[in-house]
């Protein structure tokens, strides 16, 4: 469990194919690297990897075919920046939201527009996300804890401030780019309490 308060930007260092579709990923990070041990999670763009050997300043962690597939992390070369956020313990403070590290889907940027002090940037939904996603609720984008400030069918926008912007993937993204997506949890276990049926 994650908060979506990314601890660091970290970088690529590698990711490798393994058999069966899989990729061994190596991240660079200090801030989390530094005591992470096999076993532990670690949030990579919003995806939830677990260590599988800590090196260093830098860890590796195994991605399975179903991760490539509804994720971004496929298309992540040597040198790109990552966001890098630790697991939650009992004695966290709850920043963000309640964040799995389990991506729903894959969005883009469509449209980005600066303001003095923050920044408006509109992504897309992919089909079948739109109805967990509400004005004023929670949105993890890229593994940071986001307040949506408007949505339709199939986008929704929120405002960046300086901080975001300097200290995650989401200051340096341009238009078109892929983001991965994670709806609020909650939004899901209550449709699914309330039988609502969708095809």
């Amino acid at each position: 469990m994650f908060t979506g308060i990314v601890e660091e930007l970290g970088e690529v260092v590698s990711l490798d194919a393994l058999p069966g579709a899989a990729a061994r990923i190596r991240v660079r990070g200090p801030a989390v690297a530094g005591d992470a041990k096999p076993g532990e999670s670690i949030a990579v763009n919003g995806v939830c990897l677990t260590v599988v050997d800590p090196e260093g300043d830098t860890f590796a962690a195994d991605v399975m075919r179903e991760t490539l597939d509804r994720s971004s992390l496929g298309a992540l070369r040597p040198g790109d920046p990552v966001n890098l956020e630790r697991a939650a313990t009992l004695t966290t403070r709850l920043g963000g939201h309640l964040v799995q590290g389990h991506v729903d889907g894959v969005g883009s940027i469509v449209d980005r527009r600066p303001a003095p002090h923050w920044e408006a940037v509109r992504f897309s939904l992919p089909e079948g996300l739109g109805r967990y996603v509400v004005e004023k609720g929670s949105i993890t984008v890229d593994g940071v804890s986001l307040t949506v400030v408007e949505v339709d069918d199939d986008t929704f926008s929120v405002g960046l401030i300086p901080t975001t912007l300097a200290l995650t993937t989401l200051g340096r993204k341009g238009i078109g780019d892929p983001v991965n997506l994670e709806v609020d949890v909650i939004a899901k276990y209550v449709e699914k309490l309330v039988g609502v049926r969708t095809p």
